[in-house]
């Protein structure tokens, strides 16, 4: 499966950097999806659902998704998953993970990516 990880979690960007081209950026989860949504714009498609894993985005910081490197027409299904995605994040965006799960939340979101990718 060819693609570009877009992430925000630097154990998900040292785990696939030798798999997949990964973009990494330390910033907040709604960021990274806005990011994945230039993708979305530019032609790719969504690979990985970009609230998989069942953790409300504003209890984890982390997240990491798979686009395709393909550029074609714009995919409305994509488009519309990541705008509800980034709506979701922003809405839950007050609440701040506490510190000290922090590197739980960097594992977990490794794990849901890892399924995803099947590796």
């Amino acid at each position: 499966m060819a693609g570009t990880i877009v992430t925000n979690n630097p154990l998900a960007r040292d785990a696939l950097n030798k798999i997949f081209f990964v973009e990494y950026r330390a910033e907040s989860a709604a960021e990274l999806l806005t990011r994945a949504r230039d993708y979305i714009h530019a032609g790719g498609r969504l690979l990985t659902h970009p609230l998989s894993g069942g953790i409300a985005p504003g209890e984890t910081p982390y997240k990491t998704v798979l686009v395709s490197d393909e550029r074609g027409p714009l995919d409305y299904d994509s488009l519309s998953m990541i705008e509800r995605a980034i709506e979701t994040c922003e809405e839950f965006s007050s609440r701040a993970a506490p510190e000290i799960f922090l590197d739980d939340y960097m594992e977990l979101d490794l794990a849901v990516i890892k399924g995803a990718l099947k590796i």
